[in-house]
């Protein structure tokens, strides 16, 4: 197929009347470079079941189906999925969803979930893994919606999304950009920053830098973590009051379920000062308090939901 370089695509876009969707979030990869890079880092093989969400016009789409068993290509736009379709015609292995990969901010989509199964059932070697580069709009929550996923969790996710994700993805306690969502990703899996890219590797240019990361799920963690969703909840309420100290968070979330004093003897009994505040917590002192939580409350416990976010 032909190099989709700007040139390229620019011709390409002004033959078929198509233009970049910015609510789409579409910023297209061309430094075709990136596109091996990204493969590379995948380490995509004949057993791999490849989602790819925003392929674009497809090059990154055929690269990938010349060495996985299957690519599932999903795209909201339909002149994007029609290019993609188009460019891979002459490969059986790839199947093009017009969809929104995204069922709400907390699901994926079930189509785009139940294509991934019937792919990798075809034997027990498939591995499903996680390969785009992704619209900044809806990298968060694929990546998370996928992590967590108690049946379809990625053997590798290999993505590009902006720098300022990936810093706090391996962000370390203490510093801005440690939350909520470096525990998660932290708690489950390794990341790992593959290159920073600068807005020129893209049309049209972003205005941002960006980042190429692979994320790999790594069983004994998540083992470590006994109840998922309620790690989850019990991570984002402490840092939704991040401002107060542990003592103050968990009265304010857990309040009609127990007391200061209750919440004192939890903290003491693993060993957290309740005077700490949440941005200062590693991802074990988090595992503790959320299982000693558990055991206290129970998975049902009712939440106190702040009137705004601290």
């Amino acid at each position: 197929m032909p190099r989709q370089t700007q040139s390229y695509l620019r011709m390409l876009f002004a033959q078929r009347g198509v233009a970049p969707q910015h609510r789409y979030g579409q910023n297209f990869l061309i430094d075709l470079n990136i596109h091996d890079l990204i493969v590379e880092a995948a380490e995509i093989g004949p057993d791999d079941v490849v989602l790819e969400i925003g392929p674009g016009a497809g090059a990154m789409t055929a690269l990938m189906a010349t060495k996985a068993s299957a690519v599932i290509a999903v795209d909201i736009d339909p002149a994007m999925a029609a290019l993609t379709t188009e460019a891979t015609a002459a490969l059986p292995n790839v199947r093009v969803l017009l969809t929104d990969a995204l069922s709400g901010k907390h699901a994926i989509d079930p189509s785009v979930l139940d294509h991934v199964r019937a792919a990798l059932a075809v034997s027990p070697e498939k591995r499903f893994k996680l390969v785009a580069n992704l619209p900044y709009n809806v990298a968060t929550p694929l990546i998370m919606n996928l992590l967590v996923h108690p049946e379809l969790c990625p053997s590798k996710i290999v993505v590009t999304i902006q720098l300022e994700l990936a810093d706090r993805m391996r962000a370390a306690p203490g510093t801005d950009a440690y939350g909520a969502l470096s525990v998660l990703i932290q708690a489950i899996a390794d990341c790992e920053l593959v290159r920073a890219l600068p807005p020129t590797v893209f049309w049209p240019r972003p205005k941002v830098e960006s980042a190429v990361v692979a994320i790999t799920p790594v069983d004994s963690k998540r083992a470590h973590v006994k109840d998922l969703p309620w790690f989850q909840s019990v991570v984002r309420q402490v840092f939704l009051h991040r401002r107060k100290n542990l003592r103050g968070a968990l009265h304010s979330v857990y309040g009609d379920s127990i007391s200061k004093p209750e919440i004192d003897t939890l903290l003491e009994s693993i060993g957290l000062n309740s005077q700490i505040r949440a941005e200062a917590m590693n991802v074990e002192e988090f595992r503790s308090l959320a299982e000693v939580l558990r055991e206290r409350l129970g998975p049902s416990a009712k939440v106190i939901m702040p009137e705004s976010p601290e």
